[in-house]
């Protein structure tokens, strides 16, 4: 009996088959649609002073630095090449082998970098604050994210390693596998993969797309979502994103086969088994560096952000000319605070 799930033969990279129009990028044109609406509803529920047309633009400025940085960090570090070097307008053309492929080849955290520097500039240039827009689209871009992992899944591609557990999925694309390993006929048996006559074989693996759409979506979107009013300071939930994403894409990435080219760019325990399999707890691939250094930079980020001026979180604008309404704990933090310092000017006199 087959215990493991054939990935569905009617799911197609591209939405209508000989048509250049893809489920990839249907997702992304979805992810960013809902990161729109729930920002705009934080817009609307804060009474925050940001028109129509200047949420747009915000949203303009950040898409094309997520793009423009995703494309050219996967470039520098998963794809580094001289064609790039010698040719790199080819970073950003859409046609491989004389088809249309789009964007192919796009770093999340390439993205997070080139999005937060559009953001930074748009919100230097209308006045804005940066931390209050950056907690903001932390509460929105989870949620939207989760569907650029379904188009993943659609193009059947950033599978997980091989595995004999009841989730594990066949991907048509994977890599086969010599059935003369041991451990390949040990897994086929597993789960119940007919192997007679065959002397390559594809196991089921970890559908790590689904597992990063759930938790790296939907869950830290809930978790940052249910805490937006409730932050303890502004830039709080950005901090809070960065240091969640990090920490749930290190752990799934012991689910997800490193790239081929790249393998484990740590490896403290070699022990001989290939990068499809799991290992070690303590061989790291290029994800769990990139994501560890998110990990500590969120950190960073609240510990600094935590003592800045100016600090207290405004839950809810007032009607222009009224004074922002702070949360009742804070305002009475800040009275306290007032009152410390008359009394410390008075004593310095």
């Amino acid at each position: 009996m087959l215990l493991s799930i054939q990935y569905p033969s009617w799911l197609h990279p591209e939405i209508i088959p000989g048509l250049p129009v893809r489920w990839y990028g249907l997702m992304y044109i979805v992810a960013f649609g809902i990161a729109f609406l729930l920002y705009r509803r934080q817009v609307r529920e804060r009474n925050f002073p940001m028109t129509e047309d200047q949420l747009s633009g915000l949203f303009v400025a950040g898409i094309a630095g997520l793009l423009l940085g995703a494309r050219i960090f996967s470039v520098l570090v998963y794809e580094a090449s001289e064609t790039y070097l010698l040719q790199p307008w080819l970073i950003f053309w859409p046609f491989r082998n004389g088809q249309f492929t789009g964007l192919a080849g796009m770093s999340y955290h390439g993205g997070v970098i080139g999005g937060a520097i559009g953001f930074i500039i748009y919100s230097r240039l209308k006045k804005f604050d940066a931390r209050e827009i950056g907690d903001m689209f932390a509460a929105s871009i989870p949620l939207g994210y989760t569907f650029g992992r379904l188009g993943n899944f659609a193009n059947a591609e950033l599978y997980g390693r091989v595995t004999s557990g009841p989730l594990g999925m066949i991907f048509p694309n994977a890599q086969r596998f010599s059935t003369a390993e041991p451990w390949v006929r040990e897994i086929a048996e597993k789960t119940g993969v007919d192997i007679a006559g065959l002397s390559m074989v594809n196991l089921p693996r970890h559908p790590s797309q689904l597992y990063e759409a759930l938790f790296e979506g939907v869950v830290l979107w809930l978790v940052i979502w249910l805490l937006r009013n409730k932050k303890p300071f502004k830039g709080f939930l950005t901090g809070l994103y960065v240091m969640g994403y990090g920490f749930i894409r290190f752990i799934l990435e012991y689910f997800r086969e490193p790239d081929a080219d790249l393998g484990y760019r740590i490896e403290l325990v070699k022990n001989g088994i290939p990068p499809a399999l799991f290992s070690s707890l303590f061989n790291f691939t290029t994800g769990q560096i990139l994501n560890f250094i998110m990990i500590a930079g969120g950190g960073i980020w609240l510990l600094i952000i935590s003592r800045f001026p100016d600090r207290e979180p405004v839950f809810r604008y007032p009607d222009k000319g009224a004074p922002p309404v702070h949360d009742a704990v804070w305002e009475e933090k800040r009275e306290a605070n007032r009152k410390n310092r008359r009394k410390l000017r008075k004593k310095l006199r």
